[in-house]
C-alpha cells in the first residue's frame, strides 16, 4: 500500500491499493499529480491519478525502481519494458498518459535508461554489467549512437549526462570513467584511477587525519581564531581521549589505499561506484570501488585530476551542491567533509552517537539533510559567494 499526503490541505489523503499484484516500488511524476507504482515480480507499471483517481496500466516493466525516465520538462516518458525475452522502450505523453510508440532496444539485458537533461531528442540506455554497450535513442526509436569501449569483460557500472547534455560520463568495471562527446560521438577523455598520484600533478591530494584535540586548541589560542572542523571528538567509552580530524596536503607521489575483491564472489566491488558532475558541467568527482575511501575530482574543462581526498572510512555517499562547485561528502562517521575549487574542510556534528550514512542537498543549495539509520537532521552551509567575499581560506584550514 502507498499512502499520500497533501502539506497545504492536511485534511487530504490517499491510499493506493493494488491488491493481489502488490507494490514493490512508487515515485511520482514530475507534475506531482500521479504516482507511478510497480506491481510484484513487475507484471504492471501503475500511473495513478490523484485528481480524477484513473490510472493507466504499462504491462511487463523491465525493472521495479529503475528503467523510467522523465523530460527535464516532465512532457514525455520514457519505460523500458521487456516481453518475447527481449527489451522495448515505451514512450508515454504525460499529460494524457497516451502511448506515443514502442520500439526495440539493441540490448541484450537492458540496465538502465536516462533522458538528455537539455533536450527532449536523446534517451541513453545501457546494457547490464555483463556487456560493455550504450546507446543513444531518439524518442522515434532510432539509434544515433552506438559504443561499446572493449568486450569480453564486465561492463558498465555507472552512466550518467553532464548537466549541459554534451557529455555522457561512463564508469565501468576497469576502473576508467569516459566521457563521450554527444556531438561527435567519440570519447573526449579516459580517466583512469591509479593506485598511486605521480608528479608532475596539478591536482591537490587532501588526506584525513586524526590527532589529539588540545593539539589544536593550543594553536587556536595562539592564533585567536576557529573554523571548520574545530569541534572535538568525544570517544564511545569513558577513556578515549578528545579528538578532532582534519585534511592534511599530502605531497606527491601518494598512494591510494586499495583493496583486492574476492574472485569467489559476485558483483565485486570494484569499478565506478560512485559519479556526479557538478552544477556546471565542470566538475565531475568518481569513487572507485576498490579504493573505497577516496574521492577523485576531475576537472573537465583541463582534462585532468583537480583534486584527491583520501579518508579514513570508505564513503557512504557524495552530492554536488545544485548551484556552486561544492562537494559534500560522508563516510559513516560523524562529521561532514567538503570540498570546492578553493580548497577543503571538515566538519564535526555536534550530536551525540550521530553518524551521517547519507546526505541530500536543498535545491537552493543552502542546507543539506543529514541521514543516520535511526534519525536526521539539518545543517545549514554558507553560499559559495559568501564564502569568497569573506575570504575564507580552506586551504589554510586543511594545512
Amino acid at each position: 500500500m502507498v499512502q499520500a499526503w497533501s502539506v497545504s490541505q492536511p485534511e487530504w489523503t490517499c491510499k493506493i491499493d493494488d491488491g493481489a499484484a502488490g507494490i514493490t516500488h512508487a515515485r511520482w511524476s514530475p507534475d506531482s499529480r500521479h504516482i507511478l507504482t510497480t506491481s510484484d515480480f513487475q507484471l504492471r507499471l501503475t500511473v495513478w491519478s490523484l485528481v480524477s483517481t484513473a490510472c493507466v496500466h504499462v504491462p511487463w516493466p523491465k525493472h521495479g525502481s529503475r528503467a523510467v525516465a522523465f523530460t527535464k520538462d516532465g512532457m514525455f516518458a520514457a519505460i523500458a519494458t521487456r516481453r518475447d525475452c527481449r527489451d522495448y522502450i515505451n514512450m508515454l505523453a504525460c499529460r494524457g498518459w497516451e502511448s506515443m510508440g514502442t520500439f526495440g532496444a539493441d540490448t541484450i539485458d537492458l540496465a538502465d535508461l536516462e533522458w538528455s537533461p537539455t533536450d527532449s531528442n536523446n534517451i541513453a540506455v545501457w546494457d547490464s554489467p555483463l556487456e560493455y554497450k550504450v546507446l543513444i535513442y531518439s524518442p522515434d526509436g532510432r539509434c544515433l549512437f552506438k559504443y561499446s569501449a572493449y568486450g569480453n569483460g564486465l561492463g558498465l557500472k555507472t552512466v550518467s549526462w553532464s548537466p549541459c547534455g554534451q557529455f555522457l560520463g561512463c564508469g565501468s568495471y576497469d576502473q576508467v570513467v569516459r566521457a563521450l562527446n554527444l556531438l561527435t560521438f567519440k570519447p573526449v577523455v579516459e580517466f583512469s584511477h591509479p593506485f598511486a598520484v605521480k608528479g608532475p600533478s596539478n591536482a591537490v591530494v587532501f588526506k584525513e587525519i586524526e590527532e589529539p584535540y588540545s593539539v589544536h586548541m593550543q594553536s587556536m589560542l595562539m592564533n585567536g581564531s576557529s573554523g571548520f572542523g574545530d569541534q572535538p571528538r568525544v570517544g564511545d567509552s569513558p577513556g578515549d581521549n578528545r579528538t578532532r580530524v582534519r585534511y592534511a596536503v599530502a605531497e606527491v607521489p601518494v598512494s591510494v589505499p586499495s583493496q583486492k575483491p574476492a574472485p569467489d564472489k559476485p558483483n565485486p566491488k570494484q569499478g565506478i561506484g560512485l559519479m556526479a558532475w557538478s552544477a556546471g558541467s565542470h566538475y565531475v568527482f568518481t569513487r572507485n570501488d576498490n579504493m573505497p575511501t577516496a574521492l577523485w575530482i576531475w576537472d573537465i574543462a583541463r582534462l585532468e585530476l583537480a583534486a584527491l581526498l583520501i579518508h579514513k572510512d570508505p564513503i557512504r555517499a557524495a552530492a554536488w551542491d545544485p548551484i556552486y562547485p561544492r562537494v559534500a561528502i560522508c563516510t559513516g562517521t560523524p562529521h561532514l567533509y567538503m570540498w570546492t575549487p578553493s580548497g577543503a574542510a571538515c566538519v564535526n556534528i555536534p550530536l551525540n552517537h550521530f553518524v551521517v550514512s547519507d546526505l541530500k542537498w536543498n535545491p537552493d543549495g543552502t542546507s543539506l539533510v543529514l541521514k543516520d539509520r535511526e534519525a536526521f537532521c539539518c545543517t545549514f552551509v554558507p553560499v559559495l559567494s559568501e564564502l569568497e567575499v569573506d575570504d575564507v581560506d580552506f586551504n589554510d584550514e586543511a594545512s
